[in-house]
């Protein structure tokens, strides 16, 4: 079995996928709260080490809303691609911007996993595509659809992953210090315990 190389940013573009309100309120696999944190760190890791990246949006007037204030707020040199398959890979807008991103590695996360996630993870991999799969940050309507539609994905080859492996495995050394303080501020902000530790590590040990 061939051993995966770690992710280079430069080899990546992100994939955001429905990141709407009314999706949102779906989503029942996990704390609306974490789910909607962990989609933000991804969006900000994504800005932080300077990857491309497409965001898909659907029903957006008559259902689900536009994409969520935050997002945008995060994402302001983006603009969001409306669509109507639940497929984006089938939408010639959203699949020529991923095509014209030039990258072969995609990095993907959103709403719903059983559906609008999963969709484009298959058709992907099956034009030989790497993809990896931000599973925290991906929301289903239950715990079990959404852990059977990640297991679908894994055993098509997708790759799963956390926000937190992912950004760390772009930055992999706290010394690279062109993206050292817009990672740690990922982290502070949406790591839980190992972001407050980062925060203490500054506010309290002092170098000798």
């Amino acid at each position: 079995m061939s051993k995966l190389p770690l992710l280079d940013p430069a080899d990546c573009a992100l994939i955001l996928v429905d990141e709407q309100a009314g999706l949102a309120f779906a989503a029942g696999s996990q704390d609306p709260q974490i789910l909607r944190s962990n989609g933000l760190a991804v969006a900000k890791t994504a800005v932080a080490f300077d990857l491309p990246v497409v965001v898909s949006t659907s029903a957006s007037k008559v259902y689900s809303g536009p994409l969520m204030p935050a997002f945008r707020e995060v994402l302001k040199d983006v603009t969001p691609i409306e669509r109507r398959n639940m497929n984006l890979w089938e939408d010639d807008a959203v699949r020529n911007a991923i095509t014209a991103t030039g990258k072969r590695t995609l990095i993907i996360a959103g709403l719903l996993t059983e559906a609008c996630v999963s969709f484009p993870v298959l058709s992907a991999l099956s034009e030989g595509y790497q993809v990896y799969v931000v599973a925290d940050a991906c929301g289903g309507l239950s715990p079990t659809s959404h852990d059977l539609a990640l297991r679908r994905m894994a055993a098509a080859g997708a790759v799963m992953t956390s926000w937190l492996q992912l950004l760390l495995e772009f930055q992999r050394d706290w010394t690279r210090h062109e993206t050292y303080e817009k990672a740690r501020a990922i982290v502070v902000e949406h790591g839980g315990g190992y972001g407050t530790g980062l925060a203490y590590a500054r506010d309290m040990i002092k170098p000798a």
